[in-house]
């Protein structure tokens, strides 16, 4: 695993807006939702449009005239008018927010999938923190820019625009002020959103940070207590949280900075027009009700340009946070069905493997792990693999059922290239046991289940039996108990014997373990090897080995060295011809009495 401070290497940078644009795609659905959001806002702004200029038939018309029927005539309109944006702004922002929210778990139902197919070496490089920031708070940004930001970025230019053609008519040379000061303000968005769209990325990245060492620090909470290690780890926190905050604070000073001129510019043009309307009306050029209506219609211009620095601001997040979704989504799965692959049917799988000339390389390392591996397991045999500690043993059996594939060469079984057979099929002819047992936050029935859904109470009870795992029955709510994330409320060799039990009720043809016994006592492993005797007869069993006493379970042992097969025999056979593999065992026994 690399360093927790690795980070992967995004692929080349795109322009952020184009990321964006990629994931047009997700609005396609709601098409027709929008445009009555739309539409709506489209309403509402005309509504708000027409009460200025009523203002203005109000004063230059019964109130000059002291025409007090007609005065109760337009407060009427102007009430109508009110009520109408207010029905309308209450329908669009009813929709607006189930577009919202559907947008988002579309997002994030599609990234959680495309996570599920990206290969094991995928997940090795990455940061949790890194990718739970993507799922969370970059598709939060993104959610609010594309049925938030969006429609209104569109009705603050559409109402700008009508705004301005409006003062026009109605004065050319006070319009046209009102229109000269969209210059500076296009000039300080511009900049705005040069600054802030880096800005942006970078605390956007130093939030994975910080959700990595948060994730990290909650995994490994007994590890940190029991070496007395919670100082260090809250330096680092802190020390991530602290360049976090000094990121934040200098993007909010670039918006500070940006939203201040975004209202001053805005106040200047008002109180140009302010003197220049007045003596315009004191000239006669124009009425007193149309420089109220004029200014009416200035004043509804503050809120989109304040808006503006939101908007800008909104929009490079979801941009930046689209770029970072976008390097997970622009990853592509490395271990993917052939176009000519087949599903094969378990009952007719008899569990013959075959290395043919495999050689195995981590992506981030170059230096081959496995070299020319050629090895046979007879079907219903079962195979130990020993070897020193970074052998690759466990590199070995994880290629069976393509948790990596291999760099060169083939695995076969039953003479088909596992890279014929479909992943889905693949993982049901074999099953996996790993030395470091993950459970996940549900019953134990669901997580003995996982790969085996239609698994009856006795075929549970029969490999919960195997596995020695019937401690389950004295849990609280017995097999409907909830066991915690990470199965953290249960012992090691608990949480051992239920990824046992929950690999054989797969029933497979192939049983992949990687020592699933180093948590038992010696007793209790006694007793789960007599059990599983019987379940590997009939199948094939690939067992990695650390402790000698597992060996027993095994009709002939592989040892692996260098990267190859070192020598393969019975346990007898290797131990009087093979010195490495009796040293290997040696080892392997002062470790566990050590």
């Amino acid at each position: 695993m690399p360093d927790s401070t690795d980070k992967p290497e995004p692929p080349a940078r795109r322009h952020a807006l184009s990321s964006l644009w990629r994931l047009r795609s997700y609005l396609r659905p709601y098409r027709y939702r929008m445009l009555a959001m739309l539409l709506l806002a489209g309403a509402s702004t005309a509504a708000s449009l027409l009460v200025p200029r009523m203002i203005q038939s109000v004063i230059d018309g019964p109130i000059a005239g002291g025409d007090l029927t007609g005065l109760w005539l337009f407060g009427l309109a102007v009430g109508v008018l009110g009520i109408a944006e207010g029905v309308t702004i209450w329908l669009r922002r009813y929709i607006q927010a189930r577009v919202a929210l559907s947008l988002e778990a579309d997002m994030r139902t599609d990234l959680y999938a495309h996570m599920q197919r990206l290969h094991a070496g995928f997940h090795d490089r990455w940061q949790t923190g890194q990718l739970l920031a993507r799922a969370t708070s970059d598709l939060g940004s993104m959610r609010r820019f594309l049925a938030w930001g969006l429609i209104f970025g569109l009705m603050s230019i559409v109402t700008y625009v009508a705004v301005v053609v409006q003062l026009l008519f109605m004065h050319l040379w006070l319009g046209l002020v009102v229109a000269a000061s969209a210059v500076p303000l296009f000039i300080v968005a511009r900049n705005f959103a040069r600054n802030f769209i880096k800005a942006s990325r970078n605390v956007q990245d130093q939030q994975g940070e910080v959700a990595a060492i948060a994730e990290q620090a909650a995994q490994g909470i007994r590890v940190i207590k029991a070496f007395g290690r919670s100082p260090h780890m809250q330096a680092k926190f802190d020390a991530e949280a602290g360049t976090l905050r000094d990121l934040s604070i200098g993007k909010l000073n670039i918006s500070a900075r940006s939203w201040s001129l975004f209202t001053v510019i805005p106040n200047a043009t008002l109180a140009v027009v302010l003197v220049g309307g007045a003596a315009a009306v004191a000239s006669e050029t124009l009425t007193l009700g149309a420089l109220v209506a004029f200014v009416t219609l200035q004043l509804m211009l503050i809120w989109p340009i304040e808006a503006l620095g939101w908007i800008i601001a909104n929009g490079n997040e979801a941009m930046t946070a689209a770029d970072r979704v976008k390097d997970v989504f622009d990853t592509e799965p490395a271990i993917t069905d052939r176009p000519s692959a087949v599903p094969v049917d378990r009952a007719k799988s008899k569990g013959l493997v075959r290395f043919e000339k495999v050689t195995f390389t981590y992506e981030e390392t170059g230096t081959p792990v496995l070299k020319d591996v050629d090895l046979e397991v007879r079907p219903g045999e079962t195979l130990a693999i020993a070897g020193a500690t970074g052998s690759g043993k466990t590199t070995l059996v994880s290629l069976i059922p393509r948790l990596y594939d291999v760099s060169s060469g083939r695995i076969t079984i039953d003479g088909v290239d596992i890279r014929d057979i479909t992943l889905a099929s693949l993982r049901t002819v074999v099953s996996t046991a790993f030395e470091d047992p993950t459970l996940f936050s549900m019953s134990v029935r669901e997580n003995l289940t996982l790969g085996r859904s239609d698994a009856t109470d006795a075929d549970i009870e029969e490999a919960l039996s195997v596995a020695q795992a019937d401690f389950v029955h004295e849990l609280p709510f017995g097999l409907d108990t909830r066991v915690g994330e990470q199965g953290l409320s249960l012992s090691g060799g608990q949480r051992q014997r239920l990824a046992l039990a929950r690999a054989v009720l797969v029933r497979p043809a192939v049983l992949v373990l990687d020592d699933p016994l180093s948590a038992l006592d010696v007793h209790t492993e006694e007793l789960v090897e007599r059990a599983l005797a019987s379940v590997l007869t009939g199948t094939t069993a690939l067992l990695v080995v650390h402790r000698p006493s597992t060996v027993a379970l095994a009709d002939r042992v592989a040892l692996l060295a260098d990267g190859g097969i070192a020598a393969i025999g019975t346990h007898s056979e290797l131990l009087e011809s093979t010195p490495a593999y009796a040293a290997v065992l040696s080892a392997e026994s002062e470790e566990v009495n050590a």
